[in-house]
C-alpha cells in the first residue's frame, strides 16, 4: 500500500483534486481537518496557544477565534514559529494514527492532503508525492476572489509558503490546475489508475 502526499499552494485547488480522489474511493486524511481538531475546545492544543497568546484568542462560545490568531501571526514571524512548533506535532501525531487506522482496511493507497508538505519537510513520509500546480498570478486572483483579500494580504500569504519551483522540485506527479474541472479530473483519474496498476503489480 502506498502513501500518496497531496499538496499545492493556497487556493491552487487542493480540495478538488482531494474530492476527486474520494469519489474515485480512495480515502484521503486531510491535514487542515486535522489541525482544527488539535485545537477543539478542552484540547491540549488550544491550551497552549491560549496560555501563550491570551483569552483574546477564543470567541465567545470558548473555541479558538482563527481570525485573530492569523492576524498574529502574519504579523509576527516569531510568534508563527511558535504557532508551528505548538500545532505541527500534534497534528503529526494524530495524522500517524489515522494512517494506521486506514491501512489496516487494506486499500490499494492513501492521500494525505498536507498544504505544507515542503515547508514542514515531510518528504521522506511518502512513497510519493503529488503536486496541484498552477501560476501564482491564478493563486492570486483566486485569493482576491475567494477570499476577499487585498493584495498585499495576498502577497502576504504567498510569500509565507513555499515556493511554486520549490513544490515542483519534490513532486513525483504534478496535476495542472489551471484549466477546467473536468481537465482536473481526467488527470487524477489518469493518476488513479497508475497507482491501482502498481498496487496489482505489487500485490
Amino acid at each position: 500500500m502506498q502513501l500518496v502526499g497531496l499538496t499545492g499552494g493556497i487556493a491552487s485547488g487542493k480540495s478538488l483534486v482531494s474530492s476527486s480522489f474520494e469519489q474515485l474511493g480512495i480515502p484521503v486524511i486531510d491535514a487542515d481537518l486535522l489541525a482544527r481538531e488539535v485545537v477543539e475546545p478542552g484540547s491540549q492544543g488550544l491550551q497552549v496557544l491560549v496560555s501563550h497568546f491570551g483569552a483574546s484568542l477564543l470567541t465567545p462560545e470558548g473555541e479558538l477565534n482563527r481570525a485573530v490568531l492569523r492576524h498574529i501571526v502574519f504579523a509576527d514571524p516569531a510568534e508563527r514559529e511558535f504557532l508551528d512548533n505548538t500545532l505541527h506535532p500534534l497534528i503529526r501525531q494524530l495524522s500517524d494514527q489515522r494512517i494506521n487506522e486506514l491501512t489496516r482496511q487494506s486499500p490499494p493507497y492513501i492521500i494525505y492532503a498536507v498544504p505544507l508538505l515542503f515547508e514542514t519537510g515531510q518528504q521522506k513520509r511518502f512513497d510519493r508525492i503529488v503536486v496541484v500546480d498552477v501560476p501564482e498570478s491564478v493563486q492570486m486572483a483566486r485569493l482576491l476572489q475567494r477570499d476577499g483579500s487585498s493584495t498585499s494580504e495576498a502577497r502576504a500569504i504567498l510569500a509565507a509558503q513555499a515556493t511554486r519551483e520549490d513544490r515542483l522540485s519534490i513532486a513525483d506527479d504534478v496535476i495542472d490546475n489551471a484549466g477546467s474541472i473536468e481537465d482536473t479530473r481526467k488527470q487524477v483519474l489518469a493518476l488513479h489508475e497508475r497507482y491501482l496498476a502498481t498496487h496489482e503489480g505489487s500485490a
